[in-house]
């Protein structure tokens, strides 16, 4: 039973709703359909389920995009209603004859959906009786299988009166001519010259074989001159000669003093006492404070291009007008064939951006919805049509649907007398440690205190390296060594950061394959003992479709393992590695699109400076470049 059928405008006006059905839908799953699916750029898939304590339903629906209408159907999700499609198909045609711009109440529309519903159910019902009862496919399958064992039957009968009329025909004929019965070759009118079809073998050839398109003799001709060709080609390929071994040359020994190196390692005296004196790290602002200036694709343009080349720009800019008019010729309202040419471009050039295949599908399934039905504009292209909405798809969902000022929670935390924490997570070898000194450095700089938590009590080293960052940040660490329960240490260290007046914790974690479950089942005991302000998932932007994988799995593991039943998942992306990609800029939306968390930190470099905000303009123009 249908449920709901809303219209509303994409303003979020409603303009009319079924008051026959008057079901009083429990939860809210328009708002969650506008907020997880049309607004995220995923409205080319074909429904929505909306999953709610005590409502499971799902969301079918439409666009009438020249008018900017949204059709919604709404539903229980164990029915299978197979009308719900054409019934939307039906009220969206009926409703766009009756709309006014300036009217928000359609009362008289009730009366016109309960036809176009009774019809969409009786049409739905035949349908369904169709496949129960009849089965005229396969009676005409039947049929044709018939007539065509007919036609064979007497295909020799008709070459036959051919032959003796005395006409000489091609292939076709011959192949009628020609009776086949338990293998053997039948043929009673056969004259010289003509070769018989032999079947498994068991007729025999005849010495003039050239009237026949299936003659042995050729093949056999054809597959022994093959053969004769490789055979050829194998013998001229040069011997290679084997390679010389590399003998390794002995080590020399050499008494001469080594230079000097920077070493932060703990000095040790002969008594065996460490005097730790380091000088603080003072590499500047970081670049988190520098605005970064974005230049548009005209003034690139002009400050790159010489004289050749701006001839070259000209004339294509000549081929951009003579193309405008041939593409809008007789195109009042945009149809799916028009936009799909210019939806595989754009497909193609985000795959090489390093954008995975699925998100980039979705992306142009999504575009194309919105784009259907619309009128274009004059002396526009349908490419830039496509490309602006495109354009505007990439920037609704690169820009953070929730502001996010960590330096704001920060002061909020220190009223209420509570640090701030912050807690890293990722996969092994992303440069979690590294990017959470970043960090800490940047905090340094707005006068905010610091402490560390060495909570990567797994691998080797780990402590060593979070305590060598400390020591040149002049930052606090806690830790208890190695073998300990993550979940644990960091409770102790928010303790101990409350009773020292500190106002932000950054919590380092071990990294983690997101299949390995016994640590996955550890990290959700740390989010949720230690329920921190904000979960960073540190990954590269080196990566393309195993980004999406990891970052799906993380927060698929932390809702499930976690015995909290609101479960914390990944609040923000940190994107290590970002000067090393180029224009590879792809992982950055694979990443946000796959778990509409936000890239709040992107990592460029190896000192600690290097660490900024994302440019959701420039990595725009530079998928779409």
């Amino acid at each position: 039973m249908l449920e709901q059928l809303l219209i509303f405008t994409r303003g979020g006006l409603i303009l009319w709703t079924c008051k026959e059905l008057g079901n009083a839908l429990r939860g809210s799953p328009i708002d969650t359909l506008i907020r997880s699916c049309l607004l995220e750029e995923r409205s080319g898939a074909a429904s929505y389920n909306y999953d709610a304590p005590g409502a499971s339903y799902t969301l079918k629906w439409t666009f009438h995009n020249e008018l900017g209408l949204v059709f919604v159907a709404v539903y229980q999700k164990i029915l299978h209603l197979l009308y719900v499609d054409d019934l939307l198909s039906m009220v969206k045609q009926e409703f766009s004859q009756v709309y006014d711009p300036t009217r928000t109440s359609y009362n008289e529309f009730d009366d016109i959906f309960q036809q176009l519903k009774k019809e969409a159910e009786a049409r739905a019902e035949e349908m369904k009786k169709a496949k129960q009862v009849g089965k005229p496919v396969n009676n005409n399958l039947s049929r044709k299988q018939g007539q065509t064992q007919n036609g064979i039957a007497n295909g020799g009968n008709k070459k036959k009166s051919g032959s003796e009329s005395g006409n000489d025909s091609g292939d076709g004929d011959k192949l009628k001519d020609q009776i086949l019965e338990n293998g053997n070759t039948k043929n009673n009118n056969t004259r010289k010259g003509k070769a018989p079809i032999l079947v498994n073998g068991n007729g025999k050839e005849n010495g003039s074989s050239n009237a026949g398109a299936f003659d042995v003799n050729k093949l056999q001709k054809l597959r022994s001159k093959g053969v004769k060709k490789t055979e050829t080609v194998v013998n001229k390929v040069p011997n290679v000669e084997p390679k010389k071994k590399i003998t390794k040359k002995n080590r020399v020994w050499d008494d001469s003093p080594r230079e000097a190196k920077l070493d932060f390692t703990d000095p040790v005296s002969e008594n065996g006492e460490q005097h730790v004196e380091v000088v603080a790290a003072d590499e500047g602002e970081s670049m988190m404070d520098k605005e970064e200036i974005f230049s548009s694709d005209s003034e690139t343009e002009e400050e790159e291009e010489d004289t050749g080349k701006e001839n070259k720009v000209v004339t294509k800019k000549k081929g951009w007008f003579s193309s405008m008019f041939q593409s809008i010729a007789g195109k009042a309202n945009l149809e799916k064939a028009d936009l799909e040419p210019a939806l595989k471009a754009l497909k193609d050039g985000l795959m090489t951006k390093n954008v995975a295949e699925e998100i980039a599908e979705k992306l142009c399934e999504s575009v194309a919805a919105s784009l259907v039905g619309k009128k274009l504009a004059s002396f526009t292209r349908i490419s830039s049509t496509v490309q602006a909405a495109m354009e505007d798809a990439l920037v609704r969902i690169l820009t953070p649907r929730r502001s996010i000022d960590i330096l704001r929670d920060v002061h909020v935390a220190k009223e209420q007398g509570k640090p701030y924490v912050v807690v890293f997570v990722g996969v092994n070898g992303v440069g979690k440690s590294t990017n959470l000194a970043k960090v800490a450095y940047w905090l340094q700089q707005h006068k905010i205190n610091v402490m560390m938590a060495a909570c990567d009590t797994f691998r080797s080293g780990a402590v060593e390296q979070l305590r060598t960052h400390a020591r040149r940040l002049q930052i606090p660490i806690f830790e208890k060594g190695y073998e300990k329960d993550p979940a644990i240490v960091a409770k102790e260290a928010i303790q101990e950061a409350t009773r020292n007046g500190t106002d932000v914790v950054l919590v380092d974690t071990a990294g983690r394959m997101q299949d390995n479950e016994p640590l996955m089942r550890a990290l959700s005991k740390l989010v949720y003992v230690n329920s921190p302000d904000l979960v960073l998932f540190v990954g590269e932007a080196l990566v393309g479709n195993d980004g999406v994988d990891q970052l799906s799995k993380f927060n698929q593991k932390l809702g499930d393992l976690s015995p909290s039943p609101n479960p914390r998942l990944i609040d923000g992306i940190l994107l290590t590695k970002f000067d090393t990609i180029d224009d590879k800029v792809g992982a950055a939306l694979s990443m946000v699109y796959i778990s509409g968390a936000p890239v709040m930190f992107v990592g460029c470099g190896q000192s600690y400076t290097d660490l900024k905000k994302l440019n959701v303009k420039s990595i725009v123009k530079t998928l779409l470049k």
